[in-house]
């Protein structure tokens, strides 16, 4: 039997973290993702919700008033950002290198050949890929 497909709205991927400015001018000002919205010091908490063009997916990262350490995982986990425009690809890659971000080696030979990848102020990874977007056939 198999299973009725999932439709959301909206999708939000949260997580925690020391360095909550740092982290925001990685994804805000590095890879260019425009913050969608924000709160300050709700039950304890404030945070910023980074947006892509449509919002119907975006980032959120909070911290505590007594601080939120998130040690980063393995370094195969991964945030993919699928660019097939090779001119947007290249100026988000530049505009992360400008911003003084540079490339780490990825841990899975695959993103060697399309991609670069970059490590956030927390050391999360984020993998930019110039090809096309990943489609179930």
């Amino acid at each position: 039997m198999l299973a009725t497909p999932l439709s959301p709205l909206q999708i939000r991927v949260a997580r925690p973290t020391a360095r909550l400015q740092q982290v925001v001018a990685f994804y805000r000002d590095g890879l260019g993702l425009p913050v969608i919205g924000h709160f300050e010091n709700h039950a304890g908490y404030s945070g910023v919700m980074l947006g892509i063009p449509t919002e119907t997916f975006h980032l959120e990262f909070t911290s505590t008033n007594e601080g939120s350490e998130c040690p980063a995982p393995t370094k195969d986990n991964l945030l993919v950002l699928y660019m097939p425009d090779p001119h947007a690809y290249q100026a988000v890659v530049n505009r992360l290198r400008a911003h003084g971000y540079t490339p780490v080696e990825p841990e899975n030979p695959y993103w060697k050949s399309a991609s670069q990848t970059f490590e956030d102020p927390d050391g999360w990874r984020v993998v930019v890929f110039n090809g096309p977007t990943f489609r179930n056939s």
